[in-house]
């Protein structure tokens, strides 16, 4: 397929520019795979469309303020963005400057920190963080970084974001970028889940600047994906194969829960990671379900790929000609997933990062026979 085919039009006031408060008072589009079927709903109406055997699984990675901005040795400004922590003194940075970074170069940062250039790993900088401040890189970031708002919000950070770009359950410091399906959850939203008894598990997948990368081929396989780092624990894989076992439903919030579970439940033989953990999950058929797995991921799903782990997804409107469009597609199909979008433009839903909701089930030809 082509990446043209995943384009859509979308008129540019539609894209959320802030937070709805609160949370839950966002809208919610429900989308039928195979049908097509589509209804227009509140946030605070999907928990009714659940039931007691389903299963929600959320991902709890924290988005740490990523961006802070320097002065390299020569005078130019410069602006790193930090994709991930390596050790307590270095790690993988974007950079943006009017010229890269050479070898050894060093950057004045905020508060008397200074990193230097060790080398480079595609894209992204090698970068040591001198020792001459209390804690690590992480710290440091979480103490003199902004926020990284999305490229499509145009407007600076504000003190808010570090709150309202954040979901009420993260825990696990290193994102870059939010994993928006889970900002429509409030309390108010959880505890009509638990009235309804809708149990729930997380896994950790932390969001990186590659999640904004375009596509840039034309022929979508060979788009280049970006890797992420990940962990699905035990007890997680325990909860998505006991809830088959019941005949419930795995409903994954977000595409990065889906990217996760599909990862561990990915066939080693067909050239997936190995599993962090190699016992059988419980109460799943060899080779079924997902196993503990910790590590990176490039999975890069579009349409023709069958889900093993997941069945059913909350998402948010993703960008056109975007990978986490065709994940969307690869779900529900791409006419009906486009003819829902044309429907949510016409309607005035909210996009993106900030924007509204979508609670897709899939097509039964996206599903892997179970």
């Amino acid at each position: 397929m082509k990446r043209t085919d995943f384009h859509y039009e979308l008129p540019k006031e539609l894209i959320a520019q802030r937070p709805i408060v609160p949370r839950s008072a966002s809208r919610l589009l429900e989308l039928r795979g195979g049908g097509g079927a589509c209804r227009d709903l509140g946030f605070r109406d999907f928990p009714a469309l659940l039931r007691p055997d389903d299963l929600l699984v959320f991902n709890d990675t924290r988005v740490i303020p990523a961006r802070v901005h320097g002065t390299k040795d020569s005078g130019g400004r410069i602006e790193l963005l930090l994709e991930r922590v390596l050790s307590a003194q270095t790690a993988l940075v974007h950079a943006r400057a009017s010229k890269g970074l050479k070898p050894q170069a060093r950057v004045l940062l905020p508060g008397g920190q200074t990193a230097r250039m060790l080398g480079r790993d595609g894209e992204l900088y090698h970068l040591e963080f001198s020792g001459e401040f209390s804690g690590d890189v992480l710290q440091y970031f979480e103490a003199h970084g902004e926020v990284p708002l999305p490229p499509y919000i145009d407007r600076p950070p504000e003190d808010c974001d570090r709150e309202s770009y954040q979901t009420v359950y993260a825990r696990a410091p290193g994102a870059v970028a939010a994993p928006t399906a889970g900002l429509h959850f409030d309390a108010d939203v959880f505890a009509a889940l638990a009235a309804r008894r809708v149990r729930h598990a997380f896994v950790t997948l932390h969001v990186g600047a590659g999640t904004f990368q375009p596509v840039r081929a034309e022929d979508i396989e060979r788009h280049e994906m970006h890797t992420e780092y990940l962990e699905v624990p035990q007890a997680t894989c325990d909860a998505v194969n006991s809830t088959r076992a019941a005949g419930g439903r795995v409903i994954a919030v977000g595409t990065t829960v889906v990217r996760s579970l599909e990862t561990a439940a990915a066939p080693v033989a067909a050239g997936a990671p190995a599993p962090a953990v190699a016992e059988a999950p419980v109460g799943a058929a060899p080779g079924r379900g997902p196993r503990p797995f910790r590590g990176p991921t490039r999975l890069f799903i579009k349409p023709g790929y069958r889900f093993r782990a997941v069945d059913a997804m909350v998402t948010n409107f993703h960008l056109p000609e975007s990978t986490l469009l065709m994940l969307c597609a690869a779900f529900v199909g791409r006419d009906t997933l486009l003819a829902a979008y044309a429907h949510a433009v016409k309607q005035r839903y909210r996009f993106f990062s900030y924007g509204d909701a979508m609670f897709l089930t899939p097509a039964q030809s996206a599903l892997e026979l179970r």
